[in-house]
């Protein structure tokens, strides 16, 4: 299948989605990837890095390589995912500073409705199915519950902080902003963004990319040899990081990163047991948004298969 520009440019929002849903320490782009239909079309593509595109380089050309990397698809999705986390990070920490609860709000819907579209995904259900299902809901849960680490800073602790955060972030349910948080390295990621700290920047990139590489081969495997289970594993890590973005919470800790008050700690409360103004049915509103949206990038995604495209990717 032939892509024209359209469907670039709709890979590149597919990419600023994940990027704004990253941004927020409890989302994972890897959700938004699963639900806009882009994920297996993903995995397969990192995980086709390697050492074998520079021989095609070197004995084909550039044009061969670049084809063999799918690099159209690499360069809009994150393209998108770049563009996003820089122009929309400080709108994100605005609506979570002065309306968390409405914000939460739309997110929950948002992720409760993949649940559902991911677990479609599975074939048959039975009961080996259902207990892999609750055991990712049980780990996922159970990382979410975690109390962050000491904070650290060492150039060997932000290698493997971004190599764990991009395996979070590709992962759906798991944020790797909040991975992040729990490693106790937010503080330091989110000071050398700002502050463009290239050394601190570049440590951890080159290990983000170690882990996506690893990660990614990974998954493919999974996807390839135990798909319905690894799908069932997905869906449970889903629906345990429910929790986490709950919007009705009663915070316990914080800690200031700079300017930035993120929370460490906190549990969930029902809307009348809320401390501040519940916005109960504005809340339910947006979630029903959320819960919608989904539906409507699952009809989208239905006129234009995943499966042609990674039947296809390099197209």
């Amino acid at each position: 299948m032939q892509r024209s520009i359209k469907d670039y440019f709709t890979i590149g929002l597919k990419g600023m989605a994940m990027g704004a849903a990253d941004v927020v320490p409890g989302v994972s782009g890897g959700t938004i990837a699963f639900i806009s239909g882009i994920y297996q079309e993903l995995i397969n593509t990192i995980s086709g890095v390697n050492i074998s595109l520079l021989v095609v380089w070197r004995k084909e050309g550039f044009a061969s390589m670049w084809k063999a990397l799918n690099g159209n698809f690499i360069l809009a999705l994150f393209a998108g995912i770049l563009i996003s986390f820089f122009s929309l990070m400080r709108l994100a920490n605005y609506l979570l500073e002065n309306h968390p609860v409405l914000i939460w709000s739309f997110f929950f819907g948002l992720v409760l409705a993949s649940i559902f579209y991911v677990a479609k995904q599975i074939p048959k259900w039975n009961l080996k199915i259902f207990l892999w299902l609750v055991l990712g809901a049980a780990v996922a849960f159970y990382i979410i519950s975690l109390p962050p680490m000491a904070a650290a800073s060492s150039d060997l602790f932000l290698f493997f902080a971004g190599a764990i955060a991009i395996c979070a972030m590709i992962l759906p349910g798991i944020s790797g902003s909040f991975i992040l948080v729990l490693l106790g390295a937010y503080k330091t990621v989110s000071e050398a963004t700002h502050d463009f700290d290239l050394k601190t920047l570049g440590i951890i990139g080159v290990g983000a990319v170690f882990g996506l590489l690893t990660f990614s081969r990974l998954l493919k495997w999974l996807f390839a040899n135990y798909s319905t289970i690894t799908l069932a594993i997905l869906t449970g890590f889903i629906a345990g990081s429910l929790n986490k973005i709950w919007p009705w919470k009663k915070v316990l800790e914080t800690a200031e990163y700079g300017e930035k008050s993120v929370v460490i700690r906190d549990e969930s409360v029902l809307p009348w047991n809320f401390e501040g103004e519940s916005q109960m049915w504005f809340a339910f509103a947006l979630m029903f948004a959320g819960f919608a949206l989904i539906l409507i990038l699952e009809r989208l995604a239905e006129q234009k298969p995943e499966s042609d495209n990674a039947a296809n990717p390099n197209a």
